[in-house]
């Protein structure tokens, strides 16, 4: 945050006049009480650098007055003979006449400098303030901090009452403000606000459209249109130069508007775009998924219908349409749980389980999918019953192990182990002896509708973001790694409860 120095305000012209007497009297009778000593001409030099120095300090009009009362004093107090308005010398006259002309012409020029100083440092530091806002708005995000940030400069640099900032959110149908003050502004200043945001025009006070108002309306001018508008309650008239500066200011934060509106626009024309990408895969893969198991089951119900076949015949079909059935079932639970995730519905409901019997039935499930491997399950004698949610537990395993089943090369291991560690989590890793995962896909595997760079023909990529979802609903997570030796090792770690083991064998 910047420390920066108010524009000088003028004091009261009285109060310059008044101080300039004083100085010039005092010095003046200073001098007086010395004449005899000093010499009515030195007295002359000693008014003129009394001159030269309020013209560092004063105006125009005090330095003339000043100029003006010096000479008088001179000449009745000091030039002979004194106590008149007489010269008595010609070479008096010249002098008082070259002393008036030297004061006045010393004391404006350096009075007209002290002038040029001021502006110069006014100019500094307003283009100190203007690179200070650039920088800040630069780091600005979003509109409520360029709003705060608009706020400081104005209030450091105006005298100003309060600020209010409007944006267009409907259209010039409706202008919703942003700022705490906001409820201050009355129909009237929304009016106003609606005219000045449709014309981009300023209005209000010290203006030519709608004067009577007692704010003055800025339009936020963008590149295309008005992309709002600020309106300002000053204590006083700017001055043009301080007109310009406010307006320069406000074209500033116009700029940053207008890039945070654009940024908004590029990122939501990016999220519209992924999002279309993303209906048109799983469109496509839903359809290619869908279409297999459903081509299955009618060619295989016509071939049923269309003439009597050997029983093995029957047999084989019924199969078929069996793992047809199974796989679009699949599918349409994968679908279900994504959507549960997605709609944050999903509420683990958990129970006493044996981790024995959690994997038996998905095993049982996978059975066709498992005879191509060598399967091992790990159970310590001493695992404990667990408090988890058998459901989503089984849709977590069976995913895993079915991944493991399509990447995995067949008559491989796939093993299943499952540990209570001392930390009281459930550790569940599931291996294989595949290729395993690329450093590229291990940040990847766990979103939505990613599939490998190896993956097999169909599938839609919800298999391991569902596993995600349905561990992280219990507390837990789930990690995906390569063994040392090859193949893939994924590890799912949930915190759970578990049973007296005593209490147990004793019931």
């Amino acid at each position: 945050m910047i420390r920066s120095v108010p524009f000088r305000k003028e004091k009261s012209i009285f109060v310059h006049y008044l101080a300039v007497i004083i100085v010039v009297v005092s010095v003046s009778a200073l001098c007086f009480l010395f004449k005899d000593t000093i010499g009515y001409r030195l007295v002359s030099f000693i008014l003129l650098f009394v001159v030269s120095i309020l013209a560092v300090f004063f105006g125009t009009g005090p330095i003339l007055l000043a100029s003006t009362l010096s000479a008088a004093i001179w000449d009745y107090f000091f030039i002979p003979p004194s106590f008149t308005l007489q010269v008595g010398e010609t070479e008096d006259t010249l002098l008082l006449v070259m002393f008036f002309i030297v004061a006045l012409l010393n004391g404006i020029l350096t009075s007209r400098i002290r002038r040029q100083e001021l502006n110069a440092r006014e100019r500094e530091e307003r283009t100190l303030a203007l690179y200070q806002l650039s920088k800040e708005l630069l780091t600005a995000a979003g509109l409520p901090e360029i709003v705060q940030v608009a706020e400081k400069y104005f209030k450091q640099y105006f005298d100003i009452k309060r600020s209010d900032f409007l944006w267009e959110t409907d259209g010039v149908l409706n202008i919703a403000p942003l700022n705490d003050g906001v409820q201050t502004v009355t129909d009237e200043d929304k009016k106003i606000a609606l005219w000045v945001d449709k014309n981009s025009i300023k209005a209000g006070r010290y203006t030519e459209n709608f004067s009577s108002s007692n704010g003055s309306f800025y339009p936020l001018r963008g590149s295309q249109k008005c992309l709002g508008v600020i309106c300002v309650w000053y204590t006083k008239a700017l001055k043009p130069a301080e007109e310009q500066f406010m307006e320069t200011l406000i074209a500033l934060v116009a700029g940053k508007v207008e890039r945070e509106f654009l940024s908004t626009m590029a990122k939501d024309a990016y999220v519209l775009s992924e999002s279309d990408k993303l209906y048109k895969t799983l469109f496509n893969s839903i359809s290619h998924e869908l279409r297999i198991p459903v081509a299955t089951i009618m060619g295989a119900t016509d071939t049923l219908l269309s003439d009597r076949y050997p029983e093995q015949t029957r047999k084989r079909l019924y199969l078929e349409m069996s793992q047809a059935s199974v796989r679009l079932n699949r599918l349409i639970e994968n679908l279900l749980n994504m959507s549960r995730l997605e709609s944050g519905h999903l509420s683990p409901r958990p129970d006493w389980c044996d981790v024995q019997d959690l994997i038996n039935t998905v095993t049982a499930t996978l059975k066709q999918e498992l005879s191509q491997f060598k399967f091992i399950q790990e159970i310590p004698e001493d695992m404990p019953l667990v408090y988890i949610d058998f459901g989503l537990m089984e849709q977590v395993l069976h995913n895993l192990i079915l991944n493991a089943t399509q990447y995995a090369p067949e008559r491989t291991t796939i093993n299943v182990s499952f540990l209570y560690d001392k930390a009281g989590k459930l550790v569940i890793r599931v291996t294989d002896c595949g290729k395993g995962f690329s450093p590229a896909e291990l940040n990847l595997l766990f979103n939505k509708f990613y599939r490998g760079e190896k993956a097999y023909s169909g599938g839609t990529g919800l298999g391991l973001s569902i596993v995600k979802g349905f561990v992280e609903a219990q507390g837990g997570s789930v990690t995906a790694g390569n063994k040392e030796d090859g193949g893939a090792v994924v590890t799912v770690e949930i915190p759970v409860k578990v049973s007296d083991m005593s209490e147990n064998k004793e019931n």
